[in-house]
């Protein structure tokens, strides 16, 4: 058999120039999420967290708030962020921004870079989502004010009155998404999930996990 290269060319060439501008497209659309990562952070809440938000098709960054060297964990989990905070900003804004808790979030509530993403976030009607004691971190840059939020027990007198408390695993409101700890980090992630790349999306991903 003998084929005509020459119109060959011409269907299979515009056919691949198309691919790989719909791939480019793709990439462009996909929903991104920048993860705040500093050392003490809890190694369940940030893993699973990143990990089901890749599974979903997200594009996560984990960006590292005192720059892009090794990170250490609460329980000695050593990462290796995707860039610096600083970096990480640059290719913003993003479509959610994830706190994990663990003891590092009093870095995060001292950090005037994070309240000041947070409170950008929060204007955009971008998606914020914090677990464990990291909703602490919207209490003290003033984030979320009068919505429903829940936190890790011991840490409910620091969130102050400005909030509508509950003990739910996961609790939504609006553009706020927070969780209790580690043992809610699926519901967590999935939550988060959810929200960007819609109910479907995250159940399929909960169904390969046999969650």
């Amino acid at each position: 058999m003998v084929f005509n290269l020459y119109k060959l060319n011409r269907v299979f060439v515009p056919l691949l120039v198309s691919s790989i501008r719909y791939s480019a497209v793709a990439e462009m659309t996909k929903k991104t999420v920048m993860v705040v990562l500093t050392k003490g952070a809890e190694d369940m809440e940030f893993v699973i967290s990143v990990d089901v938000l890749r599974r979903a098709g997200i594009h996560v960054t984990v960006a590292g708030l005192d720059g892009s060297d090794p990170i250490e964990c609460k329980s000695g989990v050593l990462v290796v962020p995707d860039s610096s905070f600083t970096t990480a900003l640059q290719k913003g804004p993003y479509d959610a921004v994830v706190l994990p808790g663990g003891p590092g979030y009093k870095t995060l509530c001292k950090s005037a870079e994070v309240g000041s993403l947070l409170k950008q976030q929060e204007k955009e009607n971008r998606l914020i989502a914090a677990i464990c004691a990291a909703p602490v971190v919207l209490a003290a840059h003033g984030i979320a004010h009068g919505k429903n939020i829940t936190s890790y027990p011991s840490t409910k007198e620091e969130m102050g009155s400005e909030y509508n408390y509950r003990e739910e695993k996961v609790v939504e409101d609006g553009n706020i998404i927070t969780s209790r700890g580690p043992g809610t980090a699926f519901d967590f992630a999935l939550a988060v999930a959810a929200k960007l790349v819609g109910k479907e999306g995250a159940e399929s991903v909960a169904k390969a996990m046999l969650l």
